[in-house]
């Protein structure tokens, strides 16, 4: 069993950082998504919530470069002309991108990044071609994980539960996350969120195991083994 206290105490640093390893996480509403995200972020020292660009007004108390990178449409526009997103998406008239270039930057510091997106979103992620170059997928090689309500009853009584959302939208979230569900195939990893400290300790045991992987321990294992595997 974890334990319970956060995971913020560094190993000895290395000389040679491991490349991180980037999550992308995708629910239907009411699956808790959003809450393991945050707990995620806190436990593990070297993960990071990827900060996407927007073409929405900033709310109040939202910071730009902490919340979101406020940009206008213009700007938005010229960075998918340049093809300079991961993945993009328009919602309820707002634009809202990953840059491809800020997540390989901090992938490559050794940093792992949690981007918390749609089904549409990680699917523009998993079919995209420049993924499958060599150059790139060196260093950008997602983990798909998707997060599951244990019925889509419960996922209605949580949505319900929130009393921000009328019976039309509340029915729209119910197909839209039918409609998700469908998707889930694809997905590397299944977790269910019947009991939230339950679901975070699987989601945990998926982190660390992809971090423990040949791929993402490569340049440690060589700096300390350098002497045997040249030998």
């Amino acid at each position: 069993m974890w334990s319970k206290e956060k995971s913020k105490v560094k190993s000895q640093k290395s000389k040679v950082k491991n490349d991180g390893v980037l999550f992308i996480i995708s629910a239907p509403s009411g699956a808790g998504k959003t809450t393991l995200c945050r707990k995620a972020v806190d436990y593990f020292y070297d993960l990071r919530h990827s900060i996407s660009y927007t073409t929405r007004p900033a709310r109040s108390g939202e910071k730009n470069g902490i919340d979101y990178h406020f940009i206008d449409k213009e700007t938005f526009q010229e960075m998918i002309d340049r093809n300079e997103f991961l993945e993009w998406a328009e919602v309820h008239g707002n634009k809202y991108g990953t840059s491809m270039r800020d997540i390989q930057s901090l992938l490559k510091k050794g940093l792992n990044i949690i981007l918390d997106i749609d089904v549409q979103g990680a699917k523009q992620v998993k079919e995209d071609s420049r993924l499958k170059t060599q150059d790139v997928s060196k260093t950008l090689s997602p983990v798909f994980i998707f997060i599951l309500p244990p019925s889509l009853k419960i996922c209605e009584q949580r949505i319900r539960s929130r009393g921000k959302d009328n019976q039309k939208v509340i029915l729209s979230r119910l197909e839209n996350a039918r409609n998700e569900i469908k998707e889930l195939i694809w997905y590397d990893y299944l977790i269910i969120n019947e009991n939230l400290e339950e679901a975070f300790e699987r989601l945990k045991s998926v982190i660390v195991a992809e971090k423990s992987k040949r791929e993402s321990m490569i340049k440690e294992v060589k700096r300390l083994y350098s002497k045997v595997l040249d030998g």
